[in-house]
Order: structure tokens, then sequence, then C-alpha cells
């Protein structure tokens, strides 16, 4: 299956929702890597139809997640995260919000995501919807927020693992205010279970600048709330980071 062919598919989707008077949109990492020619393995769509209207649509379904309103939904056999648009209320445990709301909006729902690289949409033909700049922060290669920084690290710990995450992955820089953003709330990731960091970190090492991040790691103090590594003295922490880079 090739991307061209997971685009074409998706779009049959985002057709019968037009036809039938809603919205759909292609949405998150896959709209980013299409964007930066980087290979696409799954796409994601979201639309203002309620997760009923959804299941009513389409003849095969799959319900993963409908108090969020996330539907997969089976194209040609292929599945598809079919999501509602929504906003969601406070994160009290820093990781989950404690209430989501579904909202008519598509830029509303886009302005609840953690990058402005990943909180772009894009059309069944291919066109770009972009309310929060993240073709400019793509093109100069850095890593913002959608909003203010320490607002949306404040409420979801986990994404500040995944700016440094997206630091070597996509070998980014991170925008100031995110980073003074992560030094002050590091110890919010306490809050985040050790699968989930034990997951970024894997992905992390994957990445293609893994100096980057760990040295990110290290500046912002995130290393001293991460299992094992905040056992690690921080000079030798960035020097194994250099090290794995030379064996390479």
């Amino acid at each position: 299956m090739t991307e061209q062919d997971l685009f074409k598919t998706g779009a049959k989707i985002i057709e019968r929702f037009e036809e039938h008077n809603y919205e759909g949109y292609f949405v998150g990492g896959a709209v980013r890597d299409y964007t930066l020619g980087r290979p696409v393995s799954d796409v994601d769509i979201t639309t203002n139809a309620l997760h009923d209207e959804i299941e009513n649509l389409f003849e095969k379904t799959i319900d993963v997640g409908k108090e969020h309103g996330t539907i997969i939904v089976l194209m040609d056999e292929l599945p598809f995260e079919v999501t509602t648009y929504r906003v969601e209320g406070e994160y009290t445990d820093h990781r989950r919000p404690d209430n989501v709301f579904f909202t008519q909006h598509l830029k509303e729902d886009l302005s609840r995501r953690d990058f402005t690289i990943n909180a772009m949409a894009m059309t069944a033909e291919m066109d770009l919807y972009d309310p929060y700049d993240g073709i400019a922060d793509l093109n100069k290669q850095i890593i913002n927020t959608v909003g203010t920084a320490a607002d949306r690290f404040g409420e979801d710990a986990l994404r500040m693992l995944r700016a440094v995450r997206f630091m070597s992955q996509l070998d980014f820089k991170l925008a100031d205010d995110a980073k003074d953003a992560i030094s002050m709330h590091a110890e919010m990731l306490d809050y985040v279970a050790v699968e989930r960091i034990t997951a970024e970190l894997e992905k992390l090492y994957r990445g293609i600048n893994i100096k980057s991040a760990k040295d990110m790691i290290a500046a912002t103090e995130l290393k001293n709330y991460m299992p094992f590594f905040k056992h690690i003295d921080k000079d030798l922490f960035i020097k194994s980071a250099a090290q794995s880079l030379e064996q390479e």
C-alpha cells in the first residue's frame, strides 16, 4: 500500500462526509509528514459529524473511543481513525482532559493540538488549512506550541517529551519559549506513566539528531524526572549521546 493509495482511499471517506453535508479533513502527523516529503504510514481524519452519524454513514466501523468522538472507519479494508472536532476541558492530572466537548468548528479543534506543525488540516484535494502557521514553522524547522507553551505543557506533561522527540525525528530546533516552559514544568513529567516515557524515548533514539534532543533533555532538567536517566550524571548523559552518534 503506497502513500498515494492511503490518501486516495482516505479521500473517499472525506467525500462521503461532504456528500452528506458534513466536513472532513486529513489531520495531524500525516499532514505534517506529507508536507515535509516524509513517509506516511497512517492517515487520520477529522470531521464535524458526531460519532453516531459517522457510524450511520459507513458500513464497517469499530468503536475505539466513542466518548471522545473516535471511530475506526474501514474503507476498502483499510482502517482510518476518524474523530469528531472537539475541544477539551481542564487537565487536572496534567495528562488527560477532564472533559471533552464536541464542536462544529475545525479551527477550534486544531487549537487544542500540541504543536503548530501538528495543527494543520488538509482537504481531499490536498489543499492545506493552516490557521496556526504550521507551514511557517516547518520552513523555519522549529517546534512551536499552539498558543502559550506553558499552558500546553501544563495541560499534558507528555508534550514536553514529544517536543524533544520531534527535535530528534525531524532535526528541528525548539522555540525559546517552549524550552523555557519545559524548564519550568519539568517536574510534571512525574505524572506520565513510565510506559509512555519509554515509547517516546524509543522514537527519539530512532531519530536523526539524537544528540540535540538529549542536550535539550539535560538543559531543561527533564532528565531528572525520567526513569534510569535521573541517576546518570548530566555530563555523562550528554556524552553518551555523542558517543552513540559516533558509532553509527
